[in-house]
């Protein structure tokens, strides 16, 4: 088996369903690629490039906080975002970068400090798919 059935859902839209020959994202442990016939294995994904290899092609994309559920023939990844870079307003995203880093020099609580992390790590994804 050279593919799997691919699906990324988010609570929109079902962002991707189709076969893939590989699919890397961000995880908790770092870069994570997976191939047909991957060990079972649930994990968090983070923030970060979705890079999907379907029909020989690479598919590049961004998402946000969710999880994968990976299996052999199978890999189900929800998460809250994902968006290809065409569908990227790179105006939203430069005002979500600055409005982030301006919060963040500011004396915060610890959840407003993360919060602000969050958002300064989704703008800084979007602005660089949208750069390659």
């Amino acid at each position: 088996m050279s593919t799997f059935m691919l699906e990324i859902v988010t609570p929109e839209r079902n962002f991707f369903s189709g076969e893939a020959e590989c699919v890397i994202f961000k995880s908790v442990d770092g870069e994570m690629g997976v191939l047909p016939m991957h060990a079972p294995t649930v994990t968090a994904v983070n923030v970060g490039p979705l890079k999907i290899k379907a029909e020989g092609k690479w598919i590049e994309a961004v998402v946000t906080d969710g999880f994968a559920k990976i299996m052999p023939d199978k890999v189900v990844i929800m998460t809250d975002t994902a968006e290809y870079p065409e569908e990227i307003d790179v105006n939203r995203a430069k005002a979500a970068k600055q409005r982030a880093e301006e919060r963040l020099q500011k004396q915060l609580s610890q959840l407003e400090y993360m919060r602000s992390k969050t958002a300064l790590a989704r703008a800084m994804a979007r602005l660089k798919a949208t750069s390659k």
